[in-house]
């Protein structure tokens, strides 16, 4: 039996303990529930600071717990759900796929953003693709609904909904702060670093190609909240 926990299960275990514990004091009027919830709070921070390589650092530890308190609301503002992402697999009439470095981690990957309040997510992603890139694009479909934190690619809680779109217009004119540089690429001439490549190349290449496939998601575990994932 392998007794190793993997930095990605322990944070996520983590942010599921503080999910649980916001919720919690986001609902009860009970001061003994609150001082529960609150100890929680506490052990999800040492399994982060844990996760984080900072294990015995109680500075680290304590800072995950004053976040997660400020995030704290009532009722139902208060309760915790991931946050949503959008993800645009955009191709073009040559059968490439627009990658973007980007300037914060110098990592490739296609282009991405918050889903602002006030639009829907395709509209979100024709925003996004256009702000980065300087491209218009047209969203085909959706083909893969991402956990972030499954696939160990971000220390919050997040889904990302991945679409599939074409090009319409418009030429590469790169966002000054979110991008380094972009262009377009065939599957065997990716760039590196490119980000899950290994996960998401297959899954976009065979939507470029014309294959329909059933959109993507995360296996169930079972049982559901137990897994070295």
């Amino acid at each position: 039996m392998n007794d190793a926990v993997s930095e990605k299960t322990l944070r996520r275990w983590a942010e599921a303990l503080a999910g649980v514990a916001k919720t919690g004091l986001g609902f009860t009027d009970s001061q003994y529930e609150r001082e529960r919830f609150e100890e929680v709070l506490k052990i999800a921070g040492d399994i982060k600071a844990t996760a984080d390589g900072t294990v015995g650092e109680v500075i680290d530890a304590h800072g995950y717990v004053t976040q997660w308190t400020r995030e704290v609301g009532r009722g139902v503002p208060g309760y915790q759900t991931p946050k949503v992402a959008v993800g645009a697999a955009v191709t073009n009439d040559a059968g490439e796929l627009l990658l973007i470095k980007r300037a914060d981690s110098g990592v490739w990957l296609y282009p991405t953003g918050w889903c602002d309040v006030g639009y829907s997510a395709p509209e979100v992603v024709v925003k996004e693709v256009l702000e980065e890139t300087g491209i218009e694009v047209e969203p085909v479909r959706l083909i893969a609904v991402l956990d972030g934190m499954r696939l160990g690619d971000s220390r919050i809680p997040l889904y990302s909904l991945l679409f599939f779109c074409r090009a319409t217009g418009g030429e590469l004119r790169l966002h000054p702060l979110e991008v380094s540089d972009a262009g377009w690429f065939t599957r065997d001439a990716l760039p590196e670093p490119t980000l899950g490549a290994d996960r998401w190349s297959g899954l976009i290449f065979a939507a470029i190609d014309g294959e329909r496939r059933d959109v993507f998601y995360d296996d169930l575990r079972r049982p559901v909240w137990r897994s070295t994932e």
